[in-house]
């Protein structure tokens, strides 16, 4: 069955993709005109998110005072006093749903827009190329999608709800400013999603041939010094709980790498055929020589979203 699917994207998908010799100028305009299509698809994807921006926003403030319950599938209050959200600008409220709205038109567009991608380069990709990116390029998308969703869903919760904790208990008044707070929330999703990301980047650089995994072994207590370093620079605060909150995941991810890498990893070329000697006329024939060896209430109290439209 595998070989019978794998005969019919050769001949159905692969091959109607085969490269035709086009001049450098047709390359560029293909280019622009699939750019044009993706921007103009991202485009009208951002009038849906930006009319349903109040909603995606409201939706964006649940984890700070809610946890999420895998369990029965539902949000919990928490023991959080009522968290009132202010803005210090005249159009910093419009521009944090524009930046939600953006945000989310990308994210939701990224199919459309790698499809395009692809469409430009599969045709200079060698038929096994194109049978190992296709599926590399879908996997990259489930993985960032769900690295935003483990984000949003356990890691934003748990660490606003320690941080707010944090500053309450030492006797300040919490009071978040909508552009902060939106920032913090949208960077922590997007860390995550690349975050994600890492098993496949390490496994197509072994499939490349670039690394294996007893060099990847070698490397485990860089990788995880590494980890915590880019933490350090990827948190949007300086505390490290949120650096080990990033840092363990992405060097768990690395672990994952190395297991991945060892199955996918590119096979040595072959080695050359050994040489025949020829022996002296009289000799013989000549013989081949042989190879080398409960919580907060209120009217402030943000609560999970039951929908509602812009209007």
């Amino acid at each position: 069955m595998l070989n019978d699917l794998n005969r019919w994207l050769q001949d159905s998908v692969f091959k109607p993709l085969e490269d035709k010799k086009m001049p450098v100028m047709e390359h560029l305009v293909e280019l622009q005109v699939r750019l044009t299509r993706a921007v103009i698809v991202t485009a009208l994807v951002f009038v849906g998110t930006f009319f349903y921006a109040d909603t995606l926003v409201k939706w964006l403030r649940v984890p700070l005072q809610n946890m999420f319950v895998p369990g029965s599938l539902s949000w919990v209050p928490t023991d959080l006093p009522t968290v009132p959200f202010v803005f210090l600008a005249p159009a910093e409220a419009l521009w944090q749903n524009v930046k939600v709205a953006g945000l989310f038109a990308l994210v939701i567009a990224t199919p459309y827009i790698l499809f395009e991608i692809w469409q430009f380069v599969v045709p200079g990709l060698h038929a096994q190329e194109r049978r190992f990116v296709g599926p590399f390029t879908f996997l990259s998308a489930l993985a960032f999608y769900a690295g935003v969703g483990f984000s949003f869903f356990f890691v934003l919760p748990f660490a606003l709800n320690f941080l707010v904790s944090y500053g309450v208990n030492a006797g300040f008044i919490p009071q978040l400013s909508i552009a902060q707070y939106v920032g913090f929330a949208l960077w922590f999703l997007m860390v995550f999603g690349l975050i994600f990301e890492v098993p496949l980047a390490i496994t197509l650089m072994a499939k490349l041939g670039w690394v294996d995994a007893p060099f990847l072994k070698r490397y485990r207590k860089w990788a995880l010094l590494g980890s915590f370093i880019v933490a350090a620079v990827l948190t949007p605060t300086p505390d490290p709980f949120n650096q080990c909150l990033m840092a363990l995941p992405m060097y768990v991810f690395y672990e994952v790498g190395i297991v991945s890498a060892g199955f996918f990893n590119k096979k040595k070329s072959a080695p050359a055929e050994p040489a025949t000697v020829v022996a002296p006329a009289g000799s013989g024939h000549g013989k081949p020589m042989a190879p080398a060896m409960s919580g907060a209430s209120g009217g402030d109290y943000v609560g999970v979203p039951s929908g509602g439209r812009r209007h």
